[in-house]
């Protein structure tokens, strides 16, 4: 059934008058008439009674005509919603996030974006870097905020704000008042460490401070979030080395001290897959770009 001949018979019940609804619709009559005409041999059924002074609806026409309203209804309905889509005024993001992005600029992104897309729905996961990696590169995921500086191809990545590392330490260590912390001075602690096989990144980018110190630290607990790092140190099972964000998680029984001459960012990016980028994701790319550059870079009392 041709969508234009619901129109043509929803027009004409309206008027009843093959005249002025040939006008509504902008063309003649003759095809008017013919189109209700195939309209009724394809239903099998006659929809108006027509007489030389009057057109009237049949029963049939009145029961027609409330499903024809409705389906012309969700067909107009229908194409506003793939035009706001096409715009990226609609639809749905799914967006992946480690744990540590939430002390990040993470949701002040996704927080401008409800703002500017109020229409788009955005699902955030919770996941490991490598899983979002999987995901991307399966396009199982529309974007990921992950701990990595680089991501493979095709995926591409937007720099987050910068991070630094701090020295995190139980409360009541010896240190822990300090100003800043050599980090040769922890040389003979134990450290609790970021699990490698969950984010090589953030386990690389900590033994690369401790190659940096000139130290081999004893090393053991190592956890999948650094939610966990923090909390195992408030439990005096050693001390570790963090974000800075970190702090903002407010752990009872720590203390983030800034690491004395030594400058060490995290790493932290936006990816997607650069083949799979919808106008709704892009969307929230620009306004993730724009977050990025209105960024201040944080401070590091120990550099």
């Amino acid at each position: 059934m041709k969508l234009h001949l619901l129109r043509y018979f929803a027009v004409l019940a309206e008027e009843l008058h093959f005249g002025r609804a040939a006008e509504r619709l902008a063309i003649t009559q003759p095809p008017l008439s013919s189109g209700i005409k195939a309209l009724e041999d394809e239903l099998g059924v006659r929809l108006f009674e027509r007489t030389s002074k009057q057109v009237a609806l049949t029963p049939a026409g009145h029961a027609y005509l409330a499903e024809v309203r409705v389906a012309l209804d969700r067909v107009a309905r229908a194409g506003e919603t793939a035009r706001a889509v096409a715009a990226g005024q609609r639809g749905r993001l799914d967006i992946g996030f480690t744990g540590s992005m939430v002390y990040r600029d993470m949701p002040a992104i996704v927080r401008a974006f409800g703002e500017r897309a109020p229409g788009i729905e955005v699902n955030l996961r919770e996941m490991s870097s490598g899983e979002q990696l999987e995901a991307l590169l399966h396009r199982q995921l529309h974007a990921g905020f992950i701990n990595a500086s680089v991501v493979p191809a095709p995926l591409r990545s937007l720099p987050l704000a910068e991070d630094h590392f701090v020295a995190c330490l139980p409360q009541d260590h010896t240190l822990a008042g300090q100003a800043e912390v050599d980090l040769r001075s922890l040389a003979d602690e134990t450290f609790v460490m970021f699990a490698r096989d969950v984010a090589p990144a953030n386990h690389d980018n900590v033994i690369a401070l401790f190659h940096r110190a000139g130290i081999h630290p004893h090393t053991r607990h190592a956890t999948r979030q650094w939610l966990t790092v923090v909390a195992l140190v408030a439990m005096r099972m050693g001390v570790a080395l963090v974000p800075a964000s970190m702090a903002q998680a407010a752990v009872q029984g720590v203390r983030f001290v800034p690491i004395a001459l030594l400058h060490h960012p995290t790493v932290g990016v936006l990816a997607w897959h650069g083949e799979a980028v919808t106008p709704a994701l892009q969307t929230f790319l620009d306004m993730a770009a724009t977050a990025a550059r209105s960024s201040p870079r944080p401070e590091n009392p120990g550099r």
